[in-house]
């Protein structure tokens, strides 16, 4: 299904229970839809999921201008209204959790978790492609999305082909989110592997003390990916925290 917002049209699905409190899922930077929907299968007997394709990835088209994540944020907002969710649980990760936070900070939601998601300027790139499929191998959930993985998740030469998503990229890693974060007054979880090579998971903690109601919980063993490494371990989490 898709939502045009500007001129931009934007792809998402909606499936799970109707009667369900309804949570929105954010993809990271490279990825689309797929990338959440394990986590959104797994809630959908008791949940409304809707997990959206952001601008420039997936099957949602390109912006023609250079996006900051308060304008991710905006199309996101655009969407929920549309689709008349007033106060989402909001789950991102990565580039998706910083879209998250910034939202979390301006609008009502009911409730967040965000994993390895950068909220401050990062010394270490995002993403490598080579240490991406490497950990991508491992984890049996993701086996499946290999071949998207080599085209997307990580790819110089996807980043470079495109000047205003390389752009959209450098904005998005130089922007400081501190400020905002201090404004999220909804329960906020923040989930990170103590692996992460490219977000260090000392971020959570410093999130747990910005953020009013906010907690963190590092999974040990876990990469940037440890959302789906340790699949059945975060269900678990998500399950009590909502």
């Amino acid at each position: 299904m898709k939502i045009e917002v500007g001129n931009i049209n934007v792809n998402y699905t909606r499936y799970g229970n109707e009667k369900g409190k309804d949570i929105v899922f954010l993809h990271g930077w490279g990825q689309n839809i797929e990338m959440m929907k394990p986590l959104g299968d797994r809630l959908q007997k008791d949940f409304h999921i809707t997990i959206i394709d952001l601008p420039g990835f997936g099957k949602s088209d390109k912006p023609s201008i250079v996006f900051t994540i308060y304008d991710y944020m905006e199309c996101v907002h655009t969407i929920l209204n549309c689709l008349k969710i007033k106060t989402p649980i909001l789950i991102g990760h990565s580039f998706g959790g910083k879209i998250t936070l910034a939202y979390a900070g301006k609008y009502p939601c009911e409730k967040i978790i965000t994993f390895g998601s950068p909220f401050k300027k990062e010394i270490h790139k995002l993403s490598m492609k080579t240490k991406m499929l490497k950990k991508l191998k491992k984890v049996p959930v993701l086996n499946h999305l290999e071949g998207f993985a080599k085209k997307h998740i990580g790819s110089r030469d996807y980043r470079s082909a495109d000047p205003i998503m390389r752009d959209i990229l450098v904005a998005h890693v130089n922007l400081d989110l501190t400020e905002d974060v201090k404004k999220i007054t909804c329960p906020s979880l923040f989930i990170w592997g103590d692996l992460d090579t490219e977000v260090p998971y000392e971020r959570a903690y410093e999130l747990e003390k910005l953020v009013k109601d906010g907690g963190a919980i590092i999974l040990e063993g876990g990469s940037h990916y440890a959302y789906l490494e340790f699949l059945d371990r975060v269900i678990s989490i998500l399950r009590q925290f909502l």
